[in-house]
């Protein structure tokens, strides 16, 4: 039990999903806190407990946390709060329920953990406590999304991309000697950073994110045939085996409208359209990648083409992994800032987000990071004019504008599917656009 002393009381509440590096923030975060004399006490599961009265005595809801406690999880995986989707900032009552939580804790200062959803929770902490609650906010998502300063990641985005392309690669392994096609659908709503970070990584076939489309209509039947343009490529080249990996995002873009237009009556055959707390559609409810290659099997039947393809979603096995090593050290940078920042006179004045640019602290304050109208921060999209996704591109084997220039390559493709030249072109060229 760690020793109560006059500068206050810390508290640590980790929200969203689970992401690699989680228990390296708690650890560096409790370790500092009590070297600089503060008590630390873990709130369990979120924010579930402080919107339905947290009992101070129950161990199921809250836990005081020494450095023997906590320094053994450092390097692991997971999380030692555990972590929930509750979201308190949806209604008025559950705000208040939070605030009266930590004041019956008497907890100084906050600590979360979270991606955009708990950071506007904790900028709401820090809004309606009247400074009585200092904040910080330590930025977390495999998707790598939240909108940090040029070229800093959020801790968890590296491992999920290591084992991720660990992952791709030994499957395309399996594609080749069974001579298969692997549909992979990796996490990532609002961007497609880990879905690229993986294709490019693993040499996958190729990848399709939502960027790419630059904000046009996406259909189901678009997303395929990029698929099915790679496949007959690399059908004439002799090869009837591939890796694609998809973002999840796509499914978002597509929408549920989309979905339903599409697929009709077969729709529930592939899950439920159903939204969250934070009104985000459920993509864990819709099985995207039996989705796509049910369509793609359709499309490709319509072409008199067959290939055997299995479908595989990276998501639930890269979030809870042992952080490598860039995670393990950005989180003890992170948990170290985040105390830093809470005893400077700046949290007097303002809550923050963690970052560090270069090697230096710099904290982002919640007012320059969140849109009070939508609730969250602007998400950091895949930037598809630089010349790090131009080097992805050129590394796919898509149809390219080229294919269709040349005569000979045109009918090379064609004659896969037996159309002529012409009606490839019409079928396929569209893609280019």
């Amino acid at each position: 039990m760690a020793d109560i002393t006059s500068r206050g009381k810390l508290a640590i509440v980790v929200g969203g999903g689970p992401a690699p590096g989680i228990n390296g923030v708690i650890t560096s975060v409790t370790i500092e806190a009590i070297n600089q004399g503060l008590e630390v006490i873990g709130v369990r599961d979120g924010f579930k407990y402080l919107v339905a009265g947290i009992n101070p005595d129950d161990p199921t809801h809250i836990r005081t946390l020494s450095i023997p406690d906590v320094a053994p999880s450092y390097q692991r995986g997971g999380s030692i709060l555990g972590t929930s989707r509750t979201n308190p900032t949806k209604k008025e009552e559950d705000m208040k329920k939070v605030l009266a939580s930590l004041e019956k804790l008497g907890v100084r200062y906050l600590v979360t953990i979270g991606g955009d959803d708990t950071a506007f929770t904790g900028s709401q902490v820090h809004a309606r406590a009247g400074g009585t609650v200092k904040v910080a906010h330590v930025p977390k998502t495999i998707d790598n999304d939240l909108p940090l300063p040029p070229g800093i990641p959020t801790f968890g985005f590296e491992t999920a991309r290591h084992i991720g392309v660990q992952l791709a690669q030994n499957l395309h392994e399996d594609a080749k000697t069974t001579t298969r096609w692997y549909i992979l659908v990796s996490m990532g709503r609002a961007a497609g950073h880990l879905a690229l970070g993986i294709g490019k990584a693993s040499a996958s076939t190729v990848t399709v994110i939502a960027e790419e489309f630059r904000g046009k209509p996406v259909t189901l039947r678009l997303i395929c045939d990029l698929i099915i343009g790679s496949m007959i490529k690399r059908k004439a080249q002799g090869k009837g085996y591939g890796v694609a990996v998809l973002a999840e995002g796509l499914l978002e873009v597509v929408g549920a409208e989309g979905l339903k237009a599409e697929i009709g009556d077969d729709l529930g055959r592939f899950g439920n359209l159903e939204l969250d707390e934070f009104d985000h559609l459920r993509l864990g409810e819709i099985e995207f990648g039996r989705l796509v290659r049910y369509k793609l099997g359709k499309q490709l039947e319509d072409l008199g083409l067959k290939f055997t393809m299995i479908d595989k979603d990276l998501g639930y096995e890269l979030r809870c992994a042992d952080p490598i090593p860039f995670d393990a050290e950005y989180t003890r940078n992170l948990g170290y800032g985040a105390v830093k920042f809470l005893l400077s006179k700046d949290a007097e004045q303002y809550g923050a987000i963690v970052s560090f640019v270069g090697e230096k602290l710099a904290p982002q304050r919640f007012q320059d990071m969140i849109d009070l109208k939508t609730k969250k921060m602007r998400p950091r999209l895949v930037d598809v004019d630089s010349q790090s996704y131009e080097c992805a591109r050129r590394y796919m084997i898509r149809l390219e504008r080229s294919d269709f220039e040349k005569p000979e390559l045109l009918k090379k493709l064609a004659d896969v599917v037996k159309l002529t030249p012409e009606e490839f072109r019409k079928r396929f060229e569209y893609l280019l656009q």
